[in-house]
């Protein structure tokens, strides 16, 4: 009698041992950290865009480590493809250098506050990408790409009556002869006879 129930008892261990734990629910995903000014993700400290334009790609590495709020401005306009059809629709040159400007129309989304040069450490040097603006805080959808060294254009220099000059956010890393290409286009005034479309944009890391 006290064999059989040790025997039964032995088993029920043994059915137990082998028995399958229960599963945990999976942990629920934290949500991305935000920029208190204006609520944007905050972006990867470093991240490349691919710009597909009707004269061929180019790409972007973005400093979201030095720049946050310029680089999650364009990440916003990038993932929610408010660039796509827009424009390089203006050129500035001097001699060899100068730079491009773009704008994709009305698709905007609210002004972002100023990232001075002074404060980030960046500058508008051969390949820079910089947000373009009118009054501190007005940046948006509009932004410059540098050929040669620009350094006017940072903080301190000649660009702006406010000496705050421009945000930097990022280089091109492939495509500098498409952005050359585009600054010896013809123009009327400062403006492309013939825009530059971005037909789309994209993230690739």
């Amino acid at each position: 009698m006290i064999r059989r129930q040790f025997l039964i008892l032995t088993g029920a261990l043994g059915l137990f041992a082998c028995s399958k734990p229960a599963e945990k629910a999976p942990p629920t995903p934290a949500l991305p950290k935000r920029l208190p000014e204006t609520g944007l993700d905050v972006p990867p400290d470093t991240v490349r865009v691919a710009i597909e334009t009707s004269e061929g790609q180019i790409v972007l590495e973005l400093d979201g480590k030095h720049a946050p709020q310029s680089t999650a401005n364009f990440l916003h306009y990038v993932d929610t493809h408010k660039l796509d059809a827009g424009t390089f629709y203006r050129a500035i040159r001097a001699g060899d250098a100068g730079f491009i400007q773009f704008n994709s129309g009305d698709r905007t989304y609210p002004p972002i506050p100023h990232e001075p040069t002074s404060q980030t450490g960046l500058s508008h040097t051969d390949g820079a990408i910089s947000t373009a603006r009118y009054a501190v805080g007005t940046a948006s959808n509009e932004f410059t790409i540098c050929v040669g060294d620009m350094t006017y254009l940072d903080a301190g220099g000649t660009a702006t009556p406010d000496k705050q000059g421009y945000a930097v956010f990022g280089h091109v890393v492939s495509g500098m002869e498409i952005v050359k290409r585009i600054l010896k286009s013809r123009l009327n005034g400062e403006n492309l006879v013939n825009p530059v479309v971005i037909t789309s944009a994209h993230r690739i890391t």
